[in-house]
């Protein structure tokens, strides 16, 4: 196990410690208000500022008359990008990392440099702020005392279903990010997905048409097939209810009725079902998730011993 300290701005060359600081700073998520004195002190004092889009961190940075270079470090450049940043690190440079909005490394680029920077006895300073999944949560009236961050859900449709039936006896809040232009198909994914359940989306946070549209899921599907929706998006969903928990474990206990039976016993069930003895073995291996071969060897041998 490593324990490694976080030098501050000033201190980043006490003792032996020449490297730079890589400082992950939360911008705001719409309003240019929504910003930390520290996080402007930061910007300020870096050598470099890294960001995902030059022109709008450009914005912010003018916004404040704060006069720093910029390097891209986005999705599609992460690994040429990170590794010039590193470099620059190395050499004793301070660096701030922000996403176009929010905190980095949250649904945006930033966890690879950050395990980079890590592995090289970086020091990784957090600078906190804005962030769109915690603003949303907050205001919508959903428990709040547990909640599971999300993100963006898959965009091809099997492995979006595969995703939200794991999700669906989460009894905790359910934070998802969405695009305009996926959000009415990834609502109507979801409610096929966990069933109809109590949500809120929230738009434009903390800019001037922050909106909030509440309630059940299916009437937020029908809302967007009436109505066309603009900019950034959360919807936070609530957890599976208790109801919903005894359905799932009920159904949980019903798929595991063969438990106590032995593979030979599971076979002959299935054979007084009406199965050919080919199927029955088949469908015994899918009940005990093993290889069919193993269901066969077993049903045979203990039918030959007797």
């Amino acid at each position: 196990m490593r324990i490694q300290k976080s030098y501050k701005m000033s201190d980043a060359n006490v003792g032996d410690i020449n490297f730079g600081t890589l400082y992950l700073v939360a911008t705001p998520i719409g309003n240019l208000e929504d910003i930390t004195l520290r996080a402007l002190k930061v910007l300020r004092e870096v050598d470099t500022v890294a960001c995902e889009d030059t022109r709008q961190t450009l914005k912010l940075l003018n916004h404040y008359e704060i006069l720093k270079p910029l390097i891209s470090y986005y999705q599609h450049n992460q690994s040429t990008s990170g590794d010039k940043l590193i470099s620059l690190l190395l050499e004793g440079k301070d660096i701030a990392l922000v996403s176009d909005a929010g905190t980095p490394a949250i649904s945006d680029p930033g966890y690879e440099l950050v395990q980079m920077a890590i592995d090289e006895g970086i020091s990784v300073v957090p600078i906190p702020g804005a962030n769109a999944a915690i603003s949303g949560l907050i205001a919508s009236g959903i428990a709040t005392e547990q909640f599971v961050f999300i993100g963006f859900l898959s965009r091809e449709s099997k492995v979006r279903a595969k995703e939200l039936d794991r999700l669906r006896s989460y009894p905790e809040t359910l934070i998802f990010y969405e695009a305009p232009h996926r959000i009415r198909k990834t609502v109507e994914a979801i409610v096929i997905g966990l069933g109809d359940r109590r949500a809120v989306l929230v738009r434009e946070l903390s800019k001037i048409h922050e909106e909030f549209i509440r309630g059940q899921l299916s009437e937020i599907a029908e809302y967007l097939k009436e109505n066309e929706i603009r900019g950034e998006l959360t919807l936070v969903v609530a957890g599976a209810n208790q109801g919903l928990l005894a359905e799932l474990a009920e159904a949980e206990r019903a798929s595991l009725w063969w438990q106590g039976l032995s593979p030979k016993e599971h076979v002959e069930h299935y054979l007084r079902e009406g199965f050919d003895s080919k199927t029955a073995v088949k469908q015994a291996a899918l009940d005990r998730g093993v290889p069919k071969k193993e269901v066969y060897a077993e049903y045979h041998i203990k039918r030959l011993q007797q």
